[in-house]
């Protein structure tokens, strides 16, 4: 993995964000979007994962659309991330977009040291994540959900559940006395990604 930083470097609020190429090509946009939407000072660690499919995926599921299935490679990625939050005086969130927003969403239920969750457009109709939210107890006080109002009008039978699958993930987070928030955006999943971010660290962030 490699870091770019971005945001205030003395800032005792860290952001960290898993990306891959895509992301980086408007990293810097969505910075100067999260300073619009809080006064917060913030720095924000973009950290680059070589495998998306296998880094940031729980554990093993066929592929969904394509040929490339997900590996799980998660918890080893999420030992690299606990290195970034060794600092205890400084406040960690994370969060990400697509699949990175369901790692983000995922490392809450492994772990304390995140503040918040920024999940934005998070991959949440991967297979078996609702049946592990049912199962297992997250430890975090806030998640932001977010969503494109028309990802759900996907070919694709499993993606087209994304709908139904966040707001049962909202209703179930909320019924655990978690500080849960869904917004709908405009548009399908390739949206504005970076605005999109934008909003969900800044609102876990205000909370």
């Amino acid at each position: 993995m490699t870091i770019q930083e971005y945001g205030n470097a003395s800032a005792n609020t860290i952001l960290i964000q898993m990306v891959d190429d895509h992301d980086l090509e408007v990293i810097e946009n969505e910075t100067r979007y999260i300073g619009e939407y809080t006064t917060k000072n913030f720095r924000l660690l973009a950290v680059k994962v070589s495998d998306w499919n296998t880094d940031l995926s729980p554990w093993n599921a066929p592929a969904v659309f394509g040929n490339e299935g997900f590996g799980a490679g998660a918890a080893e990625t999420l030992e690299e991330v606990k290195k970034l939050c060794a600092d205890s005086s400084k406040s960690y969130y994370i969060g990400g977009y697509s699949l990175a927003g369901l790692f983000a969403l995922w490392t809450a239920y492994q772990t304390d040291l995140f503040k918040g969750i920024a999940a934005a457009s998070p991959s949440i109709w991967f297979p078996g994540f609702p049946e592990y939210m049912k199962e297992h107890e997250i430890h975090t006080n806030s998640v932001y959900l977010s969503l494109g109002d028309k990802e759900a009008k996907a070919r694709n039978p499993i993606m087209a559940t994304v709908a139904d699958r966040i707001q049962e993930a909202r209703n179930r987070l909320k019924d655990h006395g978690v500080n849960c928030t869904l917004e709908w955006n405009p548009g399908n999943h390739f949206r504005d990604p970076d605005v999109r971010t934008a909003k969900a660290f800044a609102w876990v962030m205000d909370q």
